[in-house]
Formats: C-alpha cells, structure tokens, sequence
C-alpha cells in the first residue's frame, strides 16, 4: 500500500509594502524599520544599480533619473524641457541623451519601465519599497499595504535636520551633503510629486493611492513603524487565506 504524496506547499510570500514619504517625513528611517520588523528586504537604494544593469547604463545615468537621488529628477526634468518629446502609449517622453552599451539611445520612460519590472519582483516574494510610485506599481496587489507619510513642511525640515544631526544622513541618499534646507525640501518635494505626475499622471499625494497616511511630525517614526508593521501583517493575514 503506497500512501499518496501531499500537495506542494505554496512558496511562502512576506509582505509587501510601499512607502511614500514627503522630505524630512522620515521614510528612509521607518522603511528600513519596517523591512526589518516584517524581515523582508528594503528596496531604495539597491533600485538605481539594478535598473543600470537591465538597461546597460552607468549607475550614475540611473541615479539622475531616479525620483529619491540628490538633484537627480530635477536634471532630467530641467533637460527633457530643451529635448524634443515624442509620445508612447499615453506617456510623453524625451530623449535623455544616454545610450546603453551598444550604443542605442535611450528614452527618460525606459527607466521607469525597467523601475517598475524591479519594484514588480517584491510582489512575489515580499519587500518594503520607499518612493518611485510604488503605490500605484502596485496598486492590484491584493495583499500590499500602501502607506504615505507627510506633515507640516516646517515641522518635516525639522525632523530631517534631527535626523541628519543624529546620524549624518540625508534625505535621498549621500552623507556628503550639508544639512537639510528649506530648498532642498522643496526642491525634493517638487521632483517626487513631478515624478509622478509625468510618468503616471496622477496626484502622489491623493489619499485614494493610500490605507494608511500618517503625520511623522506628531507621531513619533517608532510609533509609525510599528502601525506600519501591525497594518502590512493584518492585510497580509487577512487577504492571503
């Protein structure tokens, strides 16, 4: 008598969640809590080197067209406005002057795209994503949570220079830069939301996008941290029986 074998077990999956965080909001300190809470992996800085090697470019071509990169936005949407545009799909896009290795030129929307196929990878196996209009990558996920964190433009400027104090980071990336000013924030604000608009014309703030949006100027990023976690396994519980 031979009994039969069982049924494969499905792959465990961690949960998924986005993060989209105004400067000075905290994002790049309470997603990293996040992932680590829910041991998943972080997905912000890896994003550029990975789109670099899809697309053939140098990692610094990536960076000025990432939305969470020092500046980088704002160099390609300051040149795409002297570089002529064609349309693709319903995308206006630009040439952007980069070739790939085999020397093609490269279009600003290639990017995205290649952005996109990385953040797409989190929904199979889990993942916290910070930016790049994660939400609305992932808006048919069925188990992802979708989180925005804002507050106060002066009361964000202030917790970025605490936190830039406290351990010399940045918001976006890079220590090497001077401590947090009014027009770093706006600068910042102004390419996140242009990012958005441009590539999926639609309002990064808008609460539809969201289930959760909290202010990291009152609550403290430990307190949002763990909403954020009790929320990701909640959802993730509930729609994944």
């Amino acid at each position: 008598m031979t009994s039969e074998a069982p049924p494969p077990r499905k792959a465990m999956r961690g949960p998924v969640v986005t993060i989209s965080a105004t400067y000075g909001a905290g994002g790049g300190v309470v997603g990293p809590a996040v992932a680590a809470a829910l041991a998943v992996a972080f997905l912000d800085r890896a994003v550029p080197g990975a789109v670099a090697g899809r697309i053939g470019c140098s990692l610094d071509e990536a960076l000025q067209r990432d939305d969470r990169a020092p500046g980088g936005l704002e160099r390609l949407l300051a040149g795409a406005v002297r570089l002529p545009t064609v349309t693709l799909g319903s995308v206006d896009t630009a040439f952007v002057g980069t070739v790939n290795d085999e020397g093609r030129l490269l279009y600003d929307h290639e990017f995205v795209e290649q952005t996109e196929l990385v953040i797409g990878e989190v929904a199979h196996t889990g993942g916290v994503v910070l930016g790049r209009a994660g939400a609305i990558v992932l808006a048919d996920h069925p188990t992802a949570l979708h989180v925005r964190l804002d507050g106060d433009r002066e009361a964000r400027l202030l917790l970025a220079r605490e936190l830039w104090e406290a351990g010399g980071s940045t918001e976006g990336g890079g220590s090497t830069a001077g401590p947090p000013t009014a027009r770093a924030r706006d600068d910042n604000d102004r390419a996140r939301a242009a990012y958005v608009r441009r590539f999926y014309r639609t309002d990064a703030a808008a609460p539809r996008h969201y289930h959760v949006m909290l202010d990291s100027t009152l609550l403290s990023l430990e307190a949002c941290t763990d909403i954020i976690v009790r929320a990701a396994r909640d959802r993730a519980a509930g729609k994944s029986s």
